[in-house]
């Protein structure tokens, strides 16, 4: 796992993942989800946690730009989620996309139920740097660059990240009953590289992402779209979720796309897909053929 603090031209990192101020406060395999649920919970001062590991001398300085670019230390997944699920038509640019005459992404935007379908395991999330999955059997699979939340108890929102809900467009368009084949795959889902808790961000309805695809040298897509554009609120999206559901913390809810990559500029392997928005960091993936 890790821990991490990011500050004025330095990340914070655990010198050891068995630092026994970690474990004294959650169990070792839990120790990064479990700090934010407890500080969300208000059961202890992360402030003063923080600088007591200082002073103890636990926590190694890095360079964020050594972080970013693979430089010594590398960075992982900001936690193992138990679940990630995701949710689909929650822009209009994405309804308007998938729509051939049948009606069904236009009524599903429309409804009162949003569409929510399960997404990966820990196993199929890839972490900044490492490779994302193009299907073989696929001859249109685009990124979709999304805001993803993730869950503690009861769902409550312990913080935001960038994610990206890598799919086989042609595979789901062929036939909406091949949804899962067209999701769920290996490595066909990215997040981080960092978590953002909710009082880092002032409004989460005023995000804007940034996407762009390079191949070689050449930028080949770059999109933009604002959380503003979202047709529903990041509470109801938790709230169908958790309706007869068991929302373990550490799950993470990806929340619909408003980048569309057009027909006839899908992802290649050798592509670089990168995301971006200030205060949620940067993430960069190589797309591999799986």
């Amino acid at each position: 796992f890790t821990v991490a603090v990011e500050q004025p031209g330095q990340t914070l990192d655990l010198a050891e993942a068995g630092w026994d101020g970690c474990r004294a406060l959650v169990s070792h395999e839990e120790c990064g989800i479990e700090v934010l649920e407890r500080a969300f919970q208000r059961e202890f001062d992360p402030q003063r946690w923080l600088e007591g590991a200082e002073r103890a001398g636990l926590l190694a300085p890095f360079a964020w730009e050594d972080l970013a670019a693979g430089r010594g230390a590398r960075l992982g997944l900001p936690v193992d989620p138990p679940e990630v699920w995701g949710a689909g038509v929650t822009y209009r640019r994405s309804a308007d996309f998938r729509e051939e005459g049948t009606g069904i992404y236009d009524r599903v935007y429309s409804a009162e139920r949003p569409e929510l379908f399960f997404k990966a395991t820990a196993w199929r999330c890839v972490a900044h740097g490492e490779p994302i999955g193009r299907r073989r059997d696929s001859g249109f699979t685009a990124a979709e660059p999304e805001i993803a939340i993730v869950l503690g108890r009861s769902g409550a929102v312990l913080g935001f990240t960038l994610a990206n809900d890598v799919s086989a467009w042609d595979i789901e368009r062929d036939n909406p009953l091949y949804l899962p084949q067209s999701k769920v795959y290996t490595g066909c889902f990215a997040f981080g590289p960092t978590i953002v808790t909710p009082d880092e961000i002032p409004d989460p309805y005023a995000i804007a992402l940034r996407c762009r695809v390079l191949r070689g040298e050449r930028e080949v897509f770059a999109g933009e779209a604002t959380t503003g554009q979202l047709k529903r609120r990041f509470e109801e999206l938790v709230g169908w979720l958790a309706r007869s559901n068991e929302v373990r913390t550490g799950t993470v809810l990806s929340t619909g796309t408003g980048i569309i990559q057009p027909l006839g500029s899908g992802l290649r392997e050798g592509d670089v897909v990168g995301l971006s928005w200030p205060e949620l960091g940067e993430r960069r993936n190589p797309v591999a053929l799986v």
